[in-house]
């Protein structure tokens, strides 16, 4: 899939006509709207590129019957970027009404916070695109299968059906979890063990199923034993040492002391990750960045079609723009003209920084499943730096201004690492499809700009609806709702206005953070991948789970098919074994596309359900199951989903026999890797 490009270089179709920005736009504020609801209710959002691609599908050909694939893509590019700088403001912005420095959401203050934060992160990762995307060639799983449901209702036929009976198994399953709640979300459990416990859970998500699917085995299982170091080991230790929070329940005991202490640790190893995966890849960085500091506007009609990038003089030049708008935003905003300046340096190395690890995570474990709340709170304690340094040392400003010059900085900073992900997944799906990387490179500023216009209203709309968070709502509740029941929930608003003000009153947990750096060298020194580690331990262990499932399900379907083709397991498969390898490996992706789709549209669907105060398991008296039954319910899918994957198999043998080998082969392949090396 990452060989030719779908579209050849010489071919020049439709791609960023005027239709596609109408449809974009609509559909973009429809994705941001339902998202910022969704995160502020769940403290998650869906990524919206997927299902995005496949309602312009539905749109586009319903209206017009001469659409080509680049237009569905450039669609599908603006839609998604405004559900991902939602992402980024929902879990910022909202702080401020937390710590009481907002009574109400400051339309112009959020509009620009979202544009700055928006178009940095978007340059940025224009700088960046060929680096990740052509050069280290990362996965990107939800790019990967924004191309394959893109090219199935492109070309109709075998993978078309595949792709519509995956959506529809996706959907129904999301529905049915989601939306009818008719099993439980997640099956966890936890054990008292030798003077502390142990805890077991699992999120029971086809579409983390598929995205393990998708980017295999090595990285799934990394991103697994991040979890395991986190609740598995960490946690238990620290509720042996400091004791257990007293709860209503021993799982909500696990869930307490990973929030308040173990998160850190995944946010420590997160940032000496990043600045070491930055460091290593400092030659390629300075060589690719330099490459297209050369490329003139005259050398880019020398390149192909589809590797011509928006000129990079410009996009630096654009640069210096923002960061100079942002000096003058924060000058206006705090009215000290020494933190402004300093806020300003900061942002234009921090900013950088961050929207590179952020495209880096996305595509190593996808948008939906990239911690950006984590490079949000490790973006605070560096802002938290700062503004102490400058703010209370030098310009001995009052707490409230401090915690809102970090607030401040710190917003800019997250949008810009939350669009980063969702921008370079949206390239590498243009990428694999043969568009021109310049024009859905001004999609993408399409889309950053109708976002940013429409989460202001979208934002403040919500909180005199329903008051976002219980901390804001109890400081000013509403006259209909004077209990707060019905308040948004901002589990990410609230963990970093709590942040904000323990910094400055003195209880910032640093102590985890070095703990993290501590492991991230570790790490480092076994040559082990930090960042997916760091991942998973930043991650709650339930995510990593299905993720670590769907990727034992593509090892051994992709042995399966060495084996059958070659009669043994070799370690390197002959070239017909990779052939048919290969070949289920792109229908598992193609039914794990399907699967995200079907679920994140879903998502979607029942967030608007949700904004409408539509309850369907009241309106339908519906009972969840019990816990057995839900695993028994998520393991049907999963079996449809093999089953699904299985139709490529060469013939001959079992899958279970299958499985059986393959297994007894990794089992002696890892002891032999433990063995001590002969001299």
């Amino acid at each position: 899939m990452d060989g030719q490009p779908y579209i050849p270089a010489e071919e020049t179709p439709m791609e960023l006509t005027l239709r596609v920005v109408i449809v974009g736009i609509v559909l973009g504020v429809l994705m941001t709207a339902a998202n910022a609801y969704l995160g502020l209710y769940a403290g998650m959002t869906v990524s919206a590129s997927i299902p995005a691609a496949v309602m312009s599908m539905i749109i586009l050909r319903s209206l017009f019957k001469d659409v080509s694939i680049l237009e569905n893509n450039a669609v599908q590019t603006m839609a998604s970027a405004g559900e991902s700088l939602a992402a980024g403001v929902i879990f910022t912005v909202p702080a401020l009404l937390v710590m009481g420095i907002w009574g109400e959401i400051q339309w112009l203050e959020t509009l620009i916070i979202a544009m700055l934060g928006g178009l940095l992160g978007t340059m940025f990762t224009i700088a960046l695109r060929r680096l990740f995307i052509v050069e280290e060639a990362l996965p990107y799983p939800e790019g990967v299968a924004c191309r394959e449901v893109l090219v199935a209702g492109e070309e109709g036929g075998d993978g078309a059906m595949a792709i519509l009976y995956a959506l529809a198994i996706g959907g129904i399953y999301g529905l049915m979890v989601k939306g009818f709640e008719v099993t439980h979300h997640t099956v966890e459990g936890a054990v008292n063990f030798m003077s502390t416990r142990l805890y077991a859970g699992m999120d029971l998500s086809i579409a983390l199923l598929s995205v393990g699917y998708i980017v295999g085995i090595r990285i799934a299982s990394f991103i697994f034993l991040g979890g395991v170091l986190g609740f598995g080991l960490l946690v238990p230790m620290y509720g042996l040492i400091y004791g257990w929070p007293a709860t209503d329940s021993m799982v909500e005991g696990f869930y307490g002391i990973w929030a308040a202490e173990v998160r850190y640790v995944g946010v420590g190893a997160m940032v000496v990750g990043g600045v070491y995966t930055l460091w290593s890849m400092r030659t390629t960085i300075i060589t690719g960045l330099s490459k297209a500091l050369v490329r003139t506007d005259g050398d880019a009609s020398e390149l192909a079609r589809t590797e011509q990038d928006l000129p990079m003089r410009g996009v630096f030049a654009v640069c210096g723009v923002l960061v100079l708008l942002t000096f003058l935003f924060y000058w206006w905003a705090t009215g000290s003209l020494v933190l402004a300046l300093a806020g300003a340096l900061f942002l234009a190395f921090v900013a950088f920084f961050f929207a590179a690890v952020a495209g880096y995570i996305a595509g190593v474990v996808g948008s939906s499943n990239s911690p950006v709340s984590g490079m949000t709170i490790a973006t605070l304690l560096f802002t938290v730096g700062l503004v102490w340094v400058v703010g209370d040392l030098f310009l001995n400003l009052a707490m409230t201004d401090l915690m809102y010059a970090t607030l401040l900085i710190a917003a800019i900073v997250a949008s810009s690492a939350a669009i980063a992900g969702d921008v370079m997944q949206d390239l590498k799906t243009g990428h694999m499809l043969g568009a021109t990387p310049k024009r859905q490179q001004v999609a993408e500023i399409i889309g950053v700009v109708t976002g940013a216009i429409v989460i202001g209203p979208v934002l403040s709309l919500l909180h005199n609806a329903f008051r976002i968070s219980l901390t804001a709502c109890e400081m000013n509740p509403l006259n209909s709702d004077p209990t707060c029941s019905k308040a948004l929930f901002a589990p990410q608003a609230e963990l970093i206005g709590a942040i904000v003000q323990g910094a400055f009153g003195g209880e910032l947990n640093l102590q985890m953070v070095v703990l993290g750096a501590v492991v991230a060298i570790t790490l480092i020194r076994l040559k082990m991948p930090v960042m997916s580690v760091a991942i998973g331990i930043y991650l709650p262990l339930g995510l990593s789970v299905p993720i670590m499932v769907g990727g034992i399900i593509s090892h051994v379907l992709l042995r399966s098919a060495h084996l059958r083709t070659d009669g043994v397991l070799r370690p390197v498969p002959s070239e017909r074994a990779q052939a048919a390898a290969k070949e289920v490996e792109s229908r598992g992706v193609l039914i794990g596309a399907g699967f995200i789709a079907g679920e994140s549209i879903m998502g979607v669907l029942i967030a608007v359900l949700i904004v409408l105060k539509i309850d369907l398991p009241d309106m339908f008296g519906v009972v969840t199951l019990n816990n057995p039954m839900s695993l028994l319910f998520f393991g049907w899918f999963v079996g449809v989903f093999i089953w699904l994957a299985t139709r490529t198999l060469p013939k001959g043998g079992t899958l279970a026999g299958d499985a059986v080998m393959v297994t007894a082969d990794a089992v002696r392949n890892l002891i032999d890797s433990l063995k001590p090396r002969q001299p």
